[in-house]
């Protein structure tokens, strides 16, 4: 039998490819597939099935694409949101291959359409080897319940408790639970930051088991995660099993300054610095997401109508750039700038600055500033600076003007270490705001000065 994950950086997706006989499925593949194609080949697998848990939101699917190049059928359930598949599975169905069986359970509540797939190998065909939980069950937590409609949060995880206490759990301590996300997905709250664990370890570890009914409700009404306007797009195009890869690193223009300057007229810049090069000096009007932050929050400020263009620091990042926009489907990259914001500035053309603060500096001049948190709400109320404001940075370019904030404050944008303070910075200084500082070490280096800080609950 072969095993291996595949794990996607920045979203913390997570892929399998499950063999024997030399016969494989891929489980929940992402639109960029080459890296599957390598491990079948260079393992002498045929890839027999491509296999969904459920049609995911927060990336681009590769189903269709693994079925185009390899011939391999997509086995779902028996849903309307799986279209696109070649054999459905009502639950309790079964897959066979190999010495491998498949069995499909549904465990809505997540999605309507989630469904998990208890694993046996012929050696022990009376227990299950693992379950691939999709989203309805992570290490250490379930997955929200809000996604379907928000106001039927409650409903749904009555729904996905009653299904993982139903079908899950009867299926042994020895399973190996095998989600579609570990910790860091915008698809379920609080999971555990670890790849193994089984039935047994989380029946004592996780909530969705530790947790009665009614206490579980209440934990998935209390997730209030931010649901990124991208999610819409992929729930559409999952529904066909994903696109094609648009463009790679290498099919990407390379524009001089000048050029570059022109493009930004129809386009949006996106800087990848880390955010103290970015406030250094950066292109008017431009992004400051750092590399990995694309994964995510590259489907926050651009629509997939948008043209973007890049500024990056080599090759290397232009490729790991491309990938995270186009698995969240933002195909429409236009350009990156050659040379990088050394050719820019050397080329004379216009330069912003930004500011920066550390914990010390705000402290002593804490009257002369407003300070704004662009942290989750959870991570807000858990401990904040004193009088600070907050909006999360997703929603800070269309609801800036909740905020009542005067283009001449001066105010001091924070998040936990900097990174997505910088995004909120950029964010400020485009609408007009020239006094904005991005807090060095943000609440992490706040609390570890002593300083004080409040909480909300």
């Amino acid at each position: 039998m072969f095993f291996q994950r595949i794990k996607t950086p920045g979203i913390a997706h997570v892929a399998y490819i499950i063999a024997d006989g030399g016969r494989a499925v891929v489980v929940d593949p992402r639109r960029d597939v080459d890296e599957y194609l390598a491990v079948l080949k260079d393992n002498d697998l045929s890839l027999e099935y491509v296999i969904e848990t459920h049609r995911q939101e927060d990336f681009e699917m590769g189903s269709a694409a693994l079925r185009s190049l390899t011939g391999a059928q997509v086995v779902t359930g028996d849903h309307a949101c799986f279209g696109h598949s070649d054999i459905r599975l009502k639950d309790g169905d079964e897959l066979t291959m190999a010495g491998l069986t498949f069995r499909a359970l549904h465990t809505p509540g997540h999605t309507p359409e989630s469904v998990c797939w208890a694993v046996y190998h012929d050696a022990y065909k009376d227990k299950a080897w693992g379950v691939l939980t999709g989203d309805s069950l992570f290490i250490g937590d379930a997955g929200r319940t809000d996604l379907p409609d928000p106001d039927k949060t409650a409903e749904n995880a009555g729904l996905l408790y009653d299904a993982l206490h139903a079908k899950i759990l009867p299926l042994g301590d020895q399973a190996l639970v095998l989600p579609a996300h570990g910790a860091g997905t915008v698809c379920g709250g609080n999971v555990a930051n670890r790849d193994h664990a089984t039935l047994g370890l989380e029946k004592i570890a996780n909530s969705a088991f530790t947790m009665d009914r009614d206490a579980f409700v209440r934990h998935r009404l209390a997730d209030r995660i931010p649901r990124p306007p991208y999610f819409d797009l992929m729930e559409e195009v999952n529904l066909d099993g994903g696109r094609p890869v648009a463009l790679r690193g290498t099919d990407v223009r390379v524009l001089q300054p000048k050029d570059f300057a022109a493009a930004c007229e129809r386009a949006a810049v996106i800087d990848t610095r880390l955010p103290e090069a970015f406030a250094g000096g950066h292109i008017p009007r431009s992004y400051s997401i750092w590399l990995s932050g694309l994964a995510m929050f590259g489907g926050w400020v651009v629509s997939d109508d948008d043209g973007i263009l890049l500024v990056v620091d080599g090759t290397e990042e232009l490729d790991a750039a491309v990938s995270y926009l186009t698995r969240l489907g933002r195909d429409r990259i236009k350009g990156v700038l050659a040379g990088g914001f050394e050719a820019w500035r050397d080329a004379g053309l216009p330069v912003e600055q930004s500011g920066t603060i550390t914990p010390k500096q705000l402290a002593a001049d804490r009257g002369d500033y407003v300070v704004l948190d662009v942290r989750e709400i959870s991570e807000f109320e858990a401990g904040h600076i004193p009088d600070a404001r907050h909006m999360y940075v997703g929603y800070l370019e269309s609801r800036l003007g909740d905020l009542g904030l005067d283009t001449s404050d001066r105010i001091v944008v924070t998040c936990s270490v900097g990174h997505r303070a910088g995004l909120g910075v950029s964010i400020l200084k485009r609408h007009g705001y020239e006094h904005v500082y991005n807090l060095l070490g943000g609440m992490t280096a706040w609390k570890t000065l002593g300083q004080e800080a409040a909480v909300l609950g």
